[in-house]
């Protein structure tokens, strides 16, 4: 792996406590809330060479193909890190997990043939920045996979996790931003939209400003017109 050389601090974002929280509750997530599936959709047919924006605590490295060659797997958050590192170390693809920014990825151009971005758009300080950086070291027509929060199509909830985002919601469960819309952000940064659905967690039952998301795939254009 080619790591660009950034002065980055090892630990940019540090949230211990919710990093513990975090950790149970995504496996529970995983396990009785049907997350897991998600996960398996999301990355399904990726090859080649992939970068994993905000890995977490690993869940996704068990659901990678046999297609991918390498996974470099980016997270700020230490205590994180470290359960991605034992998560790695189980999965059945080569994974390399490093510590870093969404903003400023250590790591070449033009150098993976997919991205990853799960449930970590909403938490990024500068999601412009963050995708263009993304955008950056995607080869041309390289994918964007994603699985995101995202602003609820409802008023009643859209106005409640406005409400949550000014307030407590962001400290409480590590800078999260329930009210981003990730599809229009997408765009923004230049992606071609491919296809995508809409899906909400828990699948019924009562909404959590979270609930809402957003599971599909963008590519880079081959040129910046989009050709």
């Amino acid at each position: 792996m080619q790591l660009r050389n950034r002065k980055l601090s090892r630990d940019a974002v540090h949230h211990p406590v919710f990093a513990r929280f975090y950790a149970r509750f995504s496996v529970a997530a995983d396990l009785r809330g049907g997350v897991a599936a998600y996960r398996e959709e999301l990355l399904s047919g990726l090859s080649g060479r992939v970068i994993e924006v905000g890995a977490g605590n690993g869940l996704n490295f068990a659901h990678y193909p046999g297609a991918v060659s390498e996974v470099v797997a980016l997270e700020p958050e230490r205590s994180l890190r470290q359960l991605a590192v034992r998560a790695a170390l189980r999965a059945e693809v080569p994974v390399d997990v490093v510590p870093g920014a969404a903003e400023a990825l250590p790591v070449k151009s033009e150098a993976f043939d997919g991205a990853v971005a799960s449930l970590v758009l909403c938490t990024v300080r500068d999601l412009p920045r963050a995708l263009a950086e993304i955008k950056r070291v995607l080869r041309p027509g390289g994918e964007l996979r994603f699985f995101e929060h995202g602003l609820a199509p409802g008023r009643a909830l859209a106005t409640a996790q406005r409400v949550a985002d000014r307030t407590l919601w962001p400290l409480l469960f590590g800078g999260c931003h329930t009210a981003r819309d990730p599809l229009a952000a997408i765009e923004a940064a230049g992606f071609e939209l491919g296809t995508y659905r809409r899906l909400r967690i828990p699948e019924s039952g009562l909404q959590a400003p979270s609930s809402p998301c957003v599971l599909g795939v963008a590519r880079k254009p081959f040129t910046e017109d989009g050709g």
